[in-house]
Parts: structure tokens; sequence; C-alpha cells
């Protein structure tokens, strides 16, 4: 990755000297796994470590272990460790600390100072997420109120460097050249109808006939990704392994995404935009884009976020382009004509303009921060930040005067949205820890209900949160005609539920049972309902 060791004497110099850099390198140049290594003798960072802020888990875990590899080390946990929610893997030797975004301002909450950290870098910031922007807006005020030695980096393919160099204070932008490897891209001749699925399985079937190498495809969520492994599965040559990547996947199931290909096979990734960025999947030579990407919608009405699917933004169909170049000359198949590429919005908008920002208030206030105080690139809306503190005073986390609680700073330690981290702390004082902590997870994760298909059309499983708790405790295949428990879901949310338990200290507190037999006792739907309440203090005055 020649761009990128040219690009270091600068990036070096840069950090050095002004203590700030903005680093712009190209899809696959290795900007993630490279830099931070190069980084470790400098004097500056003697005795220090290095976060590493990726806005994905399997991104950050698979750059800790390529690091490690590159160091020379047999596994993580020695130089090179990650920390994200429920894994940790750090030892007392680790430099490079890989987190997800998330977990910064769970540090900043237990040492204000970043003690022993001397450089944070922001990893493919121009995905613009709430964490992100909230973590740099707190490092930059750690650095001005006590730690003015504290470095920071920002790194992206993709992003318009100019205003963030002129947040850091005038920091130079060092820009690394050159992609490692040409990507032809191929257009639609005619717009995109109905479904995307059917027209991503015919496009991979051509792109194997075609090219050398396995195929990347982008659809927008899980389900899409389901349907689209099942068409293609009946279709390809046995040769060809079909492995899908998203968030919820098991550990096991995502890094067989990741590995190269066995000799005489070839591989079909159907992956979300977790594959976007940060990741190198061994072997890939073809991306088939769908031209969709799904995004949170907060709406203030409901208190409620939902996932909408939109037309790809220009800069995150680039990013998925460079993943067929990062190995070899590659192919970019784009499921849209030039005269529609034309059209697409330049970047999604910064999520801190469209979030609900109460987590972003409850952090402020742990903090101390005033908002008005901070350094934003873009800074939250008044009116929504408003919304977000008089949610967090109605749950009990704010005080009159807008300080935060003692029962605030509990609710910022469990770690989940302030909604649910009132719900479970109520509930454990109620002596219903265990499904408080069961209620939490199950709305805090993805559904673990499905439709059961098998007749003329799709519907959606019944708004019953009865339901869902059946599944999560007695993991039956299906709970009600025409729907299924998704196994995968339900052991992401046991092993959630698990955790804020443990973070309680109230594993014998209760243990799972049947709705109406659980061995809290007294606790019924009834009970439940009231605990589900608890998160929604606005929905008593409708």
């Amino acid at each position: 990755m020649a761009g990128i060791h040219e690009a270091l004497p600068r990036l070096k110099a840069a950090l050095g000297e002004g203590g700030a850099a903005v680093l712009v390198a190209p899809p696959g140049t290795g900007k993630t796994t490279l830099v931070p290594p190069a980084l470790l003798e400098e004097p500056w960072l003697e005795g220090k470590k290095v976060l590493l802020l990726e806005p994905r888990r399997l991104a950050a875990r698979a750059a800790a272990y390529r690091m490690a590899e590159l160091l020379g080390e047999g596994d993580v946990g020695g130089a090179v460790g990650y920390r994200m929610r429920l894994e940790t893997r750090v030892g007392p030797r680790t430099r490079i600390e890989v987190v997800t975004e998330g977990v910064l301002a769970r540090m900043l909450r237990s040492d204000p100072s970043l003690e022993g950290v001397g450089l944070v870098i922001f990893d493919e910031f121009h995905e613009r997420s709430l964490q992100a922007d909230v973590g740099l807006a707190l490092a930059l005020h750690v650095r001005s109120l006590f730690r003015p030695d504290l470095r920071i980096l920002v790194m992206s393919a993709t992003l318009e460097a100019e205003p963030v160099a002129s947040l850091l204070g005038g920091a130079e932008v060092v820009r690394a050249g050159g992609e490692p490897y040409p990507v032809d891209t191929v257009w639609r001749d005619r717009p995109l109808e109905g479904w995307v699925e059917p027209v991503v399985a015919a496009t991979v079937r051509a792109a194997l006939a075609e090219h050398e190498g396995d195929v990347l495809a982008f659809l927008p969520g899980a389900a899409e990704i389901r349907r689209t492994e099942e068409l293609l599965a009946e279709a390809l040559p046995p040769e060809v392994d079909v492995v899908a990547l998203f968030g919820m996947l098991p550990r096991e199931v995502q890094d067989r995404a990741l590995r190269p290909s066995l000799p005489g096979r070839r591989k079909v990734v159907v992956a979300s935009a977790i594959a976007e960025s940060s990741l190198t999947i061994q072997g890939v030579r073809v991306v088939v884009d769908g031209g969709l990407q799904r995004i949170p919608r907060f709406s203030p009405g409901t208190g409620m976020t939902r996932l909408e699917t939109v037309r790809v933004t220009r800069d995150a169909a680039d990013q998925r382009r460079g993943r067929a170049g990062r190995t070899a000359p590659g192919v970019c198949y784009r499921l849209w004509t030039r005269g529609e590429e034309a059209g697409l919005v330049p970047a999604r908008a910064p999520e801190i303009r469209e979030a609900d920002l109460a987590p972003l208030a409850l952090d402020l206030a742990v903090f101390g921060a005033d908002p008005g105080e901070l350094r934003w690139l873009d800074p939250p809306a008044p009116a929504a930040l408003a919304h977000a503190r008089e949610l967090l005073g109605a749950l009990g986390a704010l005080g009159s005067e807008g300080a935060v609680t003692p029962h605030g700073r509990r609710m910022a330690e469990v770690g989940i949205h302030p909604r649910l981290a009132h719900l479970v702390l109520r509930g454990a004082e109620m002596g219903a820890a265990a499904v408080a902590c069961d209620l939490a997870a199950l709305l805090e994760e993805r559904d673990v209900l499905r439709s059961g298909g098998g007749g003329s059309g799709w519907t959606p499983p019944p708004v019953d949160l009865g339901l869902r708790l059946e599944a999560l405790r007695e993991g039956r295949r299906g709970v009600a005609p025409g729907v299924d428990v998704d196994r995968g879901v339900v052991a992401r949310v046991r092993q959630q539920a698990d955790a804020l338990r443990r973070r309680l200290g109230a594993a014998g507190a209760g243990r799972r049972g049947a709705v109406g037999r659980s061995e809290e006792p007294g606790l019924g739907m009834e009970q439940v309902g009231v605990l589900t309440g608890l998160a929604y203090p606005e929905r008593d005055r409708k």
C-alpha cells in the first residue's frame, strides 16, 4: 500500500507538531491497519496507547486481528486488543485498543482525562454517526481542559476534509494517493423495477460466469440478504459457497465471510452496509451493488426510531465500489443507470441532525459539559436537545435545574438507551430485575419473530410483546400461526439480557420462566406492561 507508506512521514510530522491531522486515503489503501502500528514508536506516544474508533463491531474485531498479525502476534489481547459491547480482549501489554464508537463515552465517564491515551483515531468518519460526532466533541474538550498533549486523527476515504481540519484548529490534511487496483464500473441500461433480490441474484450469476474471483453483493438488510441467499442457493454450481454478512450474525459466520475461499472453490458474500468500510474480504474481485441502504429515522411524536430503506448515497456507493479493487483489478455492477447516478445524494446527513438525542444529552450531563461550550462539526438542534432533556427529566435522570441526578448516573452506567436503562433500574427496585433485563434487550435488539412464510404473501408478526417473551424464554420454532422464531436474534437478545443482569449484580435475582410463571413472585403480563410503560412516561399523557 504505497500510498499510505508515502503519506506516513507527513502524517507523523503533522501529529507531532500540530497535535491533530486529517488523513484522506482511497478505499483499500490500508489506513485502518497500517497507520496505528506505524505510529507506535513516535516519541510523543511513548508509554501511551492508541484508541482506534470503528463504527461497527465486525470492523473493529477484524482490524484488531489484522494489526496483531502485522505485528507478529498470534492473537489479540497482546500489543493489540479490542473493546466493544459484550466483548473485551485487552491485556497489560496492549498499546493499540480498537473500540466501537460508543465505548469512548463510557471511558470518558470513568476517566475524563483519558490518562494513558496518547492518540485517539476516528476511523471512517465520513459515516458521521452520532457517537462519532459526540466522541470528537468530547475529545476536543478533554484536550482543551486537561490534555493538551492528546493527539487526534480523523481518517476517511470519502470525507470532505477541510471542515474537519478547521474544527481541529487548522489541522493539516494529509492525502494518500492511489487506489490499489483499477475497478471497472458497469451500470444498468434501464431503471430497476420491482424487488431488488432477483436482480442481484441474476447479476451475481452473470458475474461468476464472466469474471474470476469472489463476489460481494450489497443489500439493505437481513431480510433481503436471506431472500437473495435462497435464490442463489437454487441456482449456483456446487463449488460456489454463499455466505451472509450482517451485524446480527454469530461471530463464526462473520469470520467465514472474511476468510479466503478454499482452493477450487468460489464464494459469494451477500452483505449489508457492514461491508462498506474497514474490511478486506479476501478474494473479492466483483461487487454487485443493489443501490439501497437502511438508515434509522427518529420520530419525536412516537419517541421511537425506525429503519427506513433509501437510495444509497454517492460516497457509500464509492466505498462499496472500492471493495472490488483491494487485492486485484475488479469490476463493480451498479444496479442503477448512469442517469440515476447523477441524482444520488452526495452523502448521508449527519446522524446528529435527525437522531434521538437522549443518549447524547445524558452523556453530556454526566460529563458535565454544556453543548454550547463544545466544538461541533454540526451542533445538535436546540429543539431536539430540549426534547431529549424533557424526556430525561421525566425519567428522573435530570433534576429541575438540568443537572444529572444519581439515578441518571446509574442509567448512564447501564450502557443502553436512557429509556431502557430506566426500565431496568426501576424493574430491579420492584424485584423484577430478570424480566426487566429481558424486556430491555427485546426492545433494543432486532425483532426475534419473523414471518414463517409458506403462504402466498408475507405478513409481519403480530404486535404482541408477550409472544416475544415466550420466544425468548421457550425458544420454540413457532409461537403463533405463520410466525417463526429467529434463533440467531434470540441468542443475541439473551446475551444482551444476561450482560444487563451481570451489570446490575442481579444474576440470582430471577431466572427465565414462561410468561406468567416467572420465578419473580407475582409477575404476570399486567406487570410486564407496567415495566414496559416505565420506558415511555410520555404515553401516560396521551
